[in-house]
Parts: structure tokens; sequence; C-alpha cells
């Protein structure tokens, strides 16, 4: 059985105008730097569109890059072997990313129970009690800042698809994410 976190809505496949980058596990291995780097390249080839507007690249840019630097450190982090594949499109104002890996089952169990917290309050309370347990060092390794952050204070929009086909006892995980970027008119 498929299980679902979030927006179902934002599971939907973005058709054809989807640009795919695969990051492979190899003699380098996958780390924060490769996070860091296609984040930058990835918000780099977003915000292009919107180099007229000095503030609203640099917005864009940061807003874009915040997201997907996220979304690749946790695949990378929580990771069960193997690549990890970030899917990003832009249509109107809306930048959608979906990011794919494998987890085990103990991660997928402790992710759903995080997931099952921050997904029923409100963004910026649930943030500043995460923050607080933080610093009362009442929190667990997954304290989930990044995800409130990035939906208390960029605005942001997930779904997260654990899939019930296990591949040599990992589970596909996907994470959906839209965040809304200015329009430009053609």
């Amino acid at each position: 059985m498929t299980t679902l976190f979030g927006m179902a809505d934002l599971t939907i496949e973005t058709g054809e105008h989807v640009t795919r980058l695969r990051l492979f596990e190899g003699p380098l291995d996958l780390s924060f730097k490769h996070c860091a780097m296609t984040a930058d390249f990835v918000a780099e080839f977003v915000a292009l569109r919107y180099r007229a507007s000095r503030s609203v690249y640099r917005e864009v840019r940061h807003n874009v890059g915040y997201l997907i630097n996220e979304l690749i450190e946790n695949a990378v982090k929580f990771r069960m072997g193997g690549e990890v594949i970030l899917e990003a499109s832009i249509e109107a104002n809306t930048f959608r990313t979906k990011v794919s890996n494998f987890i085990d089952k103990t991660a997928a169990q402790r992710f759903q129970d995080l997931l099952s917290e921050i997904t029923t309050g409100d963004p910026g309370d649930l943030l500043i009690e995460r923050i607080e347990a933080n610093a009362t060092h009442v929190s667990t390794t997954t304290s989930g800042l990044g995800l409130l952050t990035l939906m208390s204070d960029y605005g942001a929009h997930f779904a997260w698809v654990f899939g019930s086909r296990e591949q040599d006892s990992k589970i596909p995980l996907e994470t959906y994410a839209s965040i809304t970027v200015p329009h430009i008119s053609n």
C-alpha cells in the first residue's frame, strides 16, 4: 500500500516540461557538497529568466536554492544507497520539484511519524515549538526544522509518497514540493 502525506495534487506529473538530474552513487560518494552544488545549479537555471530585475533574480535564486538544497540533503542523509533523482519544472508562477530516493524501513517509519506531526498543525507555530525544543536539547535527530522553515517562511507546499514495493529492503520515497515564483509574461 502506498502512503501519502501532504497535498495529493502535488503528486500529479508535470508533463513534458521537466528537467531531470540524477545524482549517482559512485567513487566520490554523494555528500552535502554535491547537494549544495546541485541546488546552486538548479537555482541559477531557474533564476536566469528573472535577470531583468536583480532583486527578483536574487530572491528566486535564494528560494529555489534553499528548497532544493534541503530536499537533496534529506535524500542523501537518509537514503539507503543508490542514486537520488531530482525533477524540476516551472510553469506560470509555480516552481515544482520531485526528489526520489530509497530509504530503509526504520527511516521510513521515523519520517512518517515526523510528517504526521508537522503536516497537521500551523507550520509557524510548529517551527517555534521545534526551535524551542532544540534549544533545550529535547529534540530528536529528525527535527523537521528545514521543512517547517520552508512551509512557514517560504510558503512551500509538500507531498510525500512512500512506495509499497520494497526493492532489496529499500522503500521508494518521492518528495514533491512547490513554491510560488513571480510570473513572467511573454
